[in-house]
């Protein structure tokens, strides 16, 4: 199996995130593995009294990681070449209030699967904001590269993170929060003969095609469908005509009768991996 991996910045040194590894892999040759950034820390987390949860929700009182969201709640999108990097918002709760907190992201079966893949946040120290006394929010980024991607990849991810508390506990989620990944869309019209008699047939043609990035390039995306829509000349808003599915290519095609002037185009409404996209629209005079 081929291995792709991006490099992150994590306490000063260099770690390596990879994106495939092989199933036989042992554990302690995973590529990618939970950060440990306060590991250094002269805290009770040395003296085994971390904290760690697994999407759970602490006891009153102690301390917790309470929120994340990546990219204010949107899906994060990638195309084929291009990395494309993303605002990352946490929040941590205790009574002692909190220092710092780390996070990343993960995709896999769980945080123990050898095939797991992650990303760590860009910066050495995230930047933080105290809420109140006990709560913090600390911002900071994730970079998805296309380069170090497969399509597999696309759809849910976990966030995870770690709090470093005032008094020097350590609090850890491995799941605190979902996103998701998607593959970059793009769609296309072309409506003729330009122009059409009224009355006459008109034929619109197009592509619906998305990021593939098993081999850094776009490709059709087959058997989805895609709305036709028409809006007058004059008009402020689309109306559809009819439903057309992509071939086996992502190519689209269907034919109509003429009947004003006005734009044409195609509008995919997204599924789980792919964002919606609609072309933009292609005007007809209609003599």
């Amino acid at each position: 199996m081929r291995i792709r991996a991006t490099v992150a910045v994590v306490s000063g040194a260099l770690a390596l995130s990879a994106f495939a590894v092989p199933a036989a892999q042992a554990e302690d040759d995973r590529s990618w593995s939970v950060p440990q950034p306060f590991s250094s820390q002269p805290s009770k987390a040395e003296s085994g009294k971390a904290k760690s949860s697994f999407g759970a929700t602490a006891k009153a009182g102690a301390a917790q990681i309470t929120t994340a969201v990546l990219n204010g709640g949107k899906p994060a999108v990638a195309g084929s070449k291009s990395p494309q990097t993303y605002s990352l918002s946490v929040t941590a709760t205790d009574p002692s209030g909190i220092s710092d907190i780390y996070a990343y992201v993960w995709k896999g079966s769980s945080i123990d699967d050898p095939n797991s893949v992650g990303i760590d946040q860009n910066e050495d120290v995230s930047k933080c904001t105290v809420v109140n006394a006990t709560t913090t929010t600390c911002k900071m980024t994730i970079t998805f590269d296309p380069a170090a991607l497969y399509n597999v990849h696309a759809g849910s991810w976990t966030i995870g993170a770690a709090a470093l508390t005032n008094d020097g506990d350590v609090v850890e989620n491995y799941g605190v929060a979902k996103t998701s990944l998607q593959r970059f869309s793009k769609l296309t019209v072309n409506a003729g003969p330009e122009p059409v008699k009224k009355g006459g047939t008109l034929t619109v043609t197009g592509n619906l095609t998305r990021a593939h990035w098993d081999t850094n390039t776009y490709k059709g995306y087959t058997n989805q469908p895609v709305k036709l829509q028409f809006k007058k000349k004059g008009a402020t808003s689309y109306t559809t005509v009819k439903t057309v599915t992509s071939s086996s290519t992502g190519a689209l095609k269907t034919t109509v009768k003429a009947s004003a002037d006005g734009y044409w185009r195609y509008s995919f409404a997204g599924t789980s991996t792919t964002p919606a996209v609609s072309a933009a629209g292609d005007f007809v005079d209609v003599k």
